[in-house]
């Protein structure tokens, strides 16, 4: 649902938002209530978010947080993305309340196709977030999009790895049998 005001919200509007437990995103300016994610939906961000944090943990390199944790991409542009990772070299745009600034990695666990495979997409790529996975439970694939390359869909059975993190192979069967049953 989005709210159409008479003028582009900033993250000062969005800041200011009621804390009634509902997570929002500014998207060019407009409120976008997120409902809460289904459990299959928790269940491969979950997946995704200990792969990658367990990698960290043994090889370093960087830093990943899970949903909420607000990326401000612009003053109107404001997501909670499902995964995040910031390499080392990326670490400025980290700070105690947010990212500020272009994550290096960013995932989605689609919920909404148009608005995650679409809408979130063009702005992610329009502010040079060099990789965008949008994870496709439904198809049990990944669209792996990044700056001025053709997209990669990656099915089920098959592996993917992010380019930060190229040894760190993501096998989609176990991903989605994460969810299995749900």
């Amino acid at each position: 649902m989005a709210t159409r005001p008479t003028r582009r919200l900033t993250y000062d509007d969005y800041v200011r938002f009621p804390d009634d437990g509902r997570r929002w995103e500014l998207i060019d300016g407009e409120a976008y209530m997120v409902p809460s994610p289904d459990a299959g939906h928790q269940l491969i961000a979950g997946y995704l978010y200990r792969r990658v944090a367990g990698y960290l943990d043994e090889h370093g390199g960087g830093i990943a947080f899970i949903a909420p944790f607000d990326v401000k991409l612009a003053d109107d542009e404001v997501f909670q993305p499902d995964v995040i990772f910031i390499s080392d070299a990326d670490a400025d745009v980290l700070t105690s309340k947010n990212i500020t600034g272009v994550p290096t990695w960013v995932v989605e666990v689609v919920s909404d196709p148009v608005r995650d495979k679409r809408v979130k997409r063009d702005v992610y790529m329009r502010f040079g977030v060099s990789e965008y996975w949008a994870v496709d439970p439904h198809l049990r694939s990944i669209e792996v999009h990044r700056p001025d390359e053709a997209v990669v869909i990656v099915e089920a059975p098959g592996r993917v790895s992010p380019r930060a993190l190229p040894s760190l192979a993501i096998d989609l069967d176990e991903l989605f049998g994460a969810a299995r049953g749900l």
